[in-house]
């Protein structure tokens, strides 16, 4: 089957599952936002904060490996979304980055494995693989996703799932025993790996042209025109990488953090971490330049790494002076 036919088989099945009924799209959007990193970067510090840091740790850091390499696939394939190849498909979301594959099908497994995984209990799993599923399903509905996009994104999902699993006590043990400075460095070779793999793909799409009809097509969903070749999403992915895990290395050395504690003060931690979050998310937006050259994205790089950093290292540091929280090393 070449590409043309690929699209035009999953067109089809597209068309057929939207004719199912408008009925369909409140449940469809509902399993479409378990997915999204959105509601992913609402639990995180909830999570990490307030539940259980450990889990917090594994959901933020897995989420973020794995939006970071599904950036990178999109840029390596440029296959374009349903809505802009055909306008048989009804857009019942719009999306600016390529299509393949599913980034909410891929982080769906991965973070909701992770989650599975740490409770290891049956009921965890089947409540995992049913999310997993319906995410990917309801990708397929809103006409922002092709079947074939929503099956690679959950084979890499499992691929990413397994090597977490399989390396993560092995590398934290090895992380450990690394002083701050070389764990700080790791961190920040880490998500330079990752950031100047996609200069070197997007480079490579340096004199690739949108298709006008695409582009026509995808404007029917009237919110959110395509800049499929951009480099935010991947620089917001690994600024928060990077000061995720420089973060933890600070915190390590003051003792660490343990999410236990009264209910009040869980609350009350997660009220001033959210105070933190909106100064640097919304307040740094506003005095930082904005745009896709090389200042505008230094600082938006800056801003996510400094939103990583409060998340995992200066909230919770503050919490522990503040006696909302213990050290976990006491």
């Amino acid at each position: 089957m070449n590409m043309e036919s690929l699209f035009n088989f999953g067109i089809d099945l597209i068309v057929a599952f939207q004719s199912a009924g408008d009925w369909m799209l409140t449940p469809m959007e509902f399993f479409t936002f378990l997915g999204s990193e959105d509601f992913f970067i609402l639990i995180l510090p909830v999570l990490y904060w307030s539940v259980d840091a450990a889990l917090g740790l594994r959901v933020g850091v897995i989420l973020l490996l794995t939006s970071g390499i599904n950036n990178l696939l999109k840029f390596a394939f440029h296959w374009p979304r349903p809505y802009w190849y055909s306008a048989k498909v009804t857009p019942f979301s719009a999306e600016a980055s390529f299509g393949m594959p599913s980034g909410h099908s891929q982080s769906a497994v991965g973070v909701w494995g992770a989650v599975a995984s740490y409770y290891r209990r049956s009921g965890a799993w089947i409540a995992a693989i049913s999310l997993m599923l319906l995410v990917g399903l309801s990708r397929i509905y809103l006409g922002v996703h092709f079947p074939h996009d929503v099956l690679t994104g959950w084979l890499v999902g499992v691929l990413i799932l397994w090597v977490f699993l399989r390396y993560w006590d092995d590398v934290a043990e090895w992380a450990q025993k690394m002083t701050l400075g070389k764990q700080i460095l790791t961190a920040f070779l880490v998500s330079m790996g990752l950031t100047l793999t996609g200069v070197l793909l997007t480079s490579g799409l340096r004199d690739w042209t949108m298709p006008v009809e695409w582009m026509q097509n995808a404007a029917r969903a009237g919110n959110e025109l395509p800049a499929p070749v951009s480099m935010s999403g991947l620089l917001t992915t690994t600024g928060t990488l990077f000061g995720l895990l420089a973060g933890l290395a600070f915190m390590e050395t003051k003792g660490g953090f343990s999410a236990a504690g009264l209910p009040w003060k869980r609350l009350v931690r997660y009220l001033i971490g959210l105070v933190g979050v909106a100064i640097i998310y919304v307040g740094l937006k506003l005095v930082f330049p904005e745009g896709s050259t090389f200042i505008p994205s230094f600082f938006r790089y800056l801003r996510y790494m400094l939103l990583g950093f409060w998340i995992s290292g200066l909230a919770p540091w503050l919490f522990v002076r503040l006696q909302l929280a213990n050290n976990v090393h006491e």
